[in-house]
């Protein structure tokens, strides 16, 4: 499966990389440039190198499986706008589909064929570790744009800490990721708007020595994003590495933490 990605380290940290992907091997999109545009940008560049650590990754676009949902279709945050496990509208609430929606069959295929292996990958690999580990950390890397009207008010904490209300890992595993993004200086917050999404609340099971922590990064805080809506000619910004490089370290001390509680 060349769109699944796993690349094995002995450490007990694994990094999940459930929507970073671009590619549309199904579906028929009004617009390819919609179904591509809340992919989490360059974020395999913004982590890379940060950590020994395994990496489990998916490149397959978010709009046509979304491997960090519920695949029962019920919505992980009930009462606030989303996108469900196999999306008709984008975050801005774009159409995504001329015709007809994905239907129960097609969604039923595109859970077998993306969503079961990229969660069986990573229970593999979390089984793998655990046998040579009393602890693994299971942290799912994510991004988002920093401001989008439908599903939040204003702009979103850089750093956004989801654990899913501390069920998802141990209380002091949360408290030194929150430490460390406050002595960072950049805006951040615990189980916020973001709480985790299926990963974390699937796979984390800190009785069982895996704990699992989701970061949502607004990506204002290492790419060039623009003011106002984002366009064709605007969207997605050019990943400079000199930029990102202040949040590199940033995330690179997270890390060290989650390796640090792990061993």
């Amino acid at each position: 499966m060349t769109w699944l990605r796993v690349t094995p380290a002995d450490s007990p940290l694994i990094l999940a990389f459930p929507h970073g992907g671009t590619e549309l091997p199904v579906g028929s999109f009004r617009s390819e440039w919609w179904a591509r545009r809340d992919a989490d940008w360059h974020i395999g560049s913004l982590y890379d190198g940060l950590a020994d650590a395994t990496v489990v990754a998916t490149d397959i676009s978010r709009s046509v499986v979304d491997v960090n949902r519920d695949p029962s279709g019920a919505s992980l945050y009930p009462g606030q706008a989303t996108t469900g496990l196999c999306p008709t509208t984008s975050f801005d609430g774009d159409r995504l589909y001329d015709g007809a929606a994905p239907d129960e069959a097609e969604i039923a295929g595109r859970r077998a064929s993306y969503f079961d292996p990229y969660h069986a990958a990573l229970a593999g690999e979390i089984a793998r570790l655990r046998a040579r580990h009393d602890r693994v950390v299971v942290y799912d890397c994510h991004s988002i744009r920093s401001r989008i009207p439908r599903l939040f008010e204003g702009d979103l904490p850089e750093l956004s800490i989801g654990t899913n209300g501390g069920g998802s890992c141990a209380p002091e595993l949360r408290d030194a990721v929150a430490s460390v993004a406050g002595a960072s200086g950049r805006s951040h917050v615990v189980d916020g708007r973001f709480r985790g999404g299926w990963t974390t609340r699937r796979h984390g099971r800190p009785d069982q020595g895996v704990h699992a922590v989701q970061m949502e990064t607004a990506m204002r805080a290492y790419l060039r994003e623009p003011v106002g809506v984002v366009t064709p000619g605007n969207w997605p910004p050019e990943y400079d590495a000199d930029f990102a490089a202040p949040l590199r370290t940033t995330l690179a001390a997270i890390l060290a933490t989650c390796l640090e509680f792990a061993r």
